[in-house]
């Protein structure tokens, strides 16, 4: 307890990540460790269903980050799911007497030191378990500035929160790391794997997803002619994805710009500062796409579908301009 130290981090999976190599003596920062574990990516998904509409996603699954970072560098990750609270809760007590400093994911909606207008049903929120006093577990949760408290009864709830990306009480930890590591190696190969998954041959996924993307937002006047409950609800819902979960579309260009850039001073790759540099103007992009669009649902702004399609298809263009510089890499 006395030897964990809080950081304030941009997205709660990155944030956990970088905190815990830390805490076991790897100084890696938050953009390092979700550009080794290949967090940027794009998705569309309509089948999958988010409070009612489809999930659109700015980053990889949910424990996809923390899992491919820490293979990456050869570390030894535990982790666990259960179906009885109770055992859930004993073997993180068991785990914070020995020592460790622990991963959990969560339901934001059931976590009470979130304002209430922050709190909503997203079931993939990380954050640490430090120590315990009595009934109350010690929390750094990467987005708050500050550690926190929280009943072990509202822990639980939060661990166990039904729905979309349940996450059954899923703990994790790290167990051992490797005496050395070949960061040049596992930095190139975790950019390659972006490359490809933003490359990715299908219509909802990568560059593809968000060309796609920009289709539907081009079609809604056809869909719902001069009804537009649904589509502000909609471009709402596009906003929220991108810019109110984790850091979103632009938060997560930025952040990766930072990775390329930190990686040069490991690999001597001019060519990942001059993609830094490209990335973060398609950040910059995606955050006035982002403020448009908001400004249409707060009725601050004629509603301009072409328009917001016509920006996303210029921001996808751009973007794929940076992986195609990325392909340079020797």
């Amino acid at each position: 307890m006395q030897d964990f130290k809080h950081i304030h981090s941009a997205h709660c999976e990155s944030g956990v990540t970088s905190l815990l190599l830390k805490h076991n003596g790897l100084d890696i920062s938050e953009p390092m460790a979700f550009g080794l574990g290949s967090g940027l990516t794009f998705a569309y998904l309509p089948i999958v269903k988010l409070s009612g509409m489809p999930l659109i996603a700015y980053r990889s699954m949910p424990k996809a980050i923390i899992k491919k970072a820490t293979k990456r560098l050869g570390i030894k990750l535990q982790s666990q799911t259960f179906s009885n609270q109770q055992k859930a809760q004993d073997s993180l007590d068991r785990l914070l007497d020995e020592g460790r400093f622990v991963g959990l994911q969560t339901s934001v909606f059931y976590l009470p030191y979130f304002p209430d207008n922050m709190r909503f049903h997203f079931n993939a929120h990380n954050l640490i378990v430090y120590g315990k006093e009595g009934d109350e577990y010690l929390v750094s949760d990467p987005v708050f500035e500050y550690t926190v408290k929280i009943h072990q009864k509202d822990l639980l709830k939060a661990r166990f929160a039904k729905g979309a990306l349940a996450p059954k009480g899923l703990l994790y930890y790290i167990d051992s790391k490797p005496k050395e590591i070949d960061y040049p190696k596992i930095i190139k190969s975790s950019i390659k794997s972006t490359i490809k998954e933003m490359n990715a041959p299908l219509f909802f996924v990568g560059i593809r997803g968000i060309r796609y993307l920009a289709k539907q937002i081009k079609n809604i006047p056809k869909k719902y002619k001069n009804d537009l409950r649904y589509p502000r609800l909609y471009l709402g819902h596009i906003v929220r994805m991108q810019e109110e979960i984790g850091t979103g579309g632009a938060g997560f260009r930025y952040m990766f710009a930072s990775f390329l850039q930190e990686s040069s001073s490991y690999t001597n790759e001019q060519i990942l500062q001059e993609a830094s540099k490209m990335m973060t103007e398609v950040g910059d992009e995606w955050r006035v796409f982002a403020q448009s669009t908001a400004l249409m649902c707060k009725n601050r702004k004629d509603f301009d579908f072409d328009g917001l399609a016509d920006m996303l298809n210029k921001i996808v263009t751009n973007e794929a301009e940076v992986y195609k510089k990325l392909k340079q890499i020797k």
